[in-house]
């Protein structure tokens, strides 16, 4: 059975075993689709527990159980988008909307697509610098700063229906700086929507919706890479079991965070944000938690 890196990979998650991994599947499922920052909390809890770091290989594999939860809970738009834009290709109508929001979404996954490509060394990397929990705590405060100023400034008035392909380019590239642990891909990508002046919901539909290939591709390409990390019959058992318990908890996420936005705003996200980047940082500072 592996643990620890393997062939350059962290999958530390292997030798934590079902019960721990069940866990950690859930909180990676709750807080991937959520404006919180995944990493943030895959490196805290397990510290707090005093479990070993499960790695960004186990990370960027349960980016299968988000999109499993994203396609089943906007089922609806994703049916009418494959259908509609395939139709219009077959008739050869470019102006088409869902040919056009399919080829946003195809815009805005270039950046985070080829940004994804050129630091998968260092992000997956065992010790990655970029793992550190100051690096994380800092990005958690200037995201808290950036969604709170989107709320605060942003007019949301617009619905997805209104979107532009310059309005999936925006989005695509702050997408890519979710690659950055603890921006948080929805996080960053929400952020980008309130400011372009969508309504709350449709931020957040709009946010999962262009990030669909986003996170099939980081999660394609981390099963791929773990053909080479000798997990074993055990390994891959262990992480299936994650995949399901997290692609559960990721549709109850979704299903929170379009209520939060339908009837409140993004201040909770604000202040939690906030909190977590602090209590990071000083825990660091004063030794209680491993930078």
């Amino acid at each position: 059975m592996a643990s620890g890196c393997s062939n350059g990979l962290d999958v530390g998650f292997v030798s934590l075993g079902y019960g721990k991994v069940a866990v950690l599947g859930v909180v990676q499922g709750v807080t991937e689709l959520l404006p919180i920052s995944s990493t943030a909390h895959m490196r805290i809890v397990p510290a707090l527990l005093g479990w070993k770091d499960p790695g960004s290989a186990f990370s960027a594999a349960m980016q299968l159980a988000a999109l499993a939860a994203v396609v089943s809970y906007f089922w609806a738009d994703v049916r009418q988008l494959v259908v509609g834009s395939l139709g219009a290709v077959v008739r050869r109508d470019f102006a088409d909307k869902d040919f056009k929001f399919a080829v946003a979404i195809v815009l805005a996954t270039i950046p985070i697509a080829i940004l994804g490509l050129t630091l998968a060394p260092i992000l997956n990397a065992c010790g990655s610098p970029l793992r550190s929990l100051n690096v994380i705590g800092g990005s958690c405060i200037v995201m808290a700063i950036l969604l709170a100023l989107a709320e605060v400034l942003a007019r949301h008035r617009r619905v997805v229906e209104q979107a532009t392909w310059w309005d999936a380019i925006v989005v695509g590239f702050c997408q890519a700086g979710a690659l950055i642990p603890g921006v948080s891909r929805s996080g960053s990508s929400l952020t980008a929507a309130l400011f372009l002046g969508f309504t709350r919901q449709d931020a957040a539909r709009y946010s999962f919706l262009l990030g669909l290939p986003a996170i099939t591709l980081a999660g394609l390409k981390e099963l791929w890479e773990l053909r080479h990390a000798a997990l074993g019959v055990e390994g891959w058992s262990i992480l299936g079991l994650g995949l399901l318990v997290a692609s559960l908890s990721a549709f109850i996420a979704i299903w929170g965070l379009m209520r939060v936005m339908e009837r409140f705003s993004a201040w909770p996200f604000v202040i939690y944000r906030a909190a977590l980047g602090a209590f990071l940082l000083t825990a660091v500072a004063l030794g209680i938690l491993v930078n």
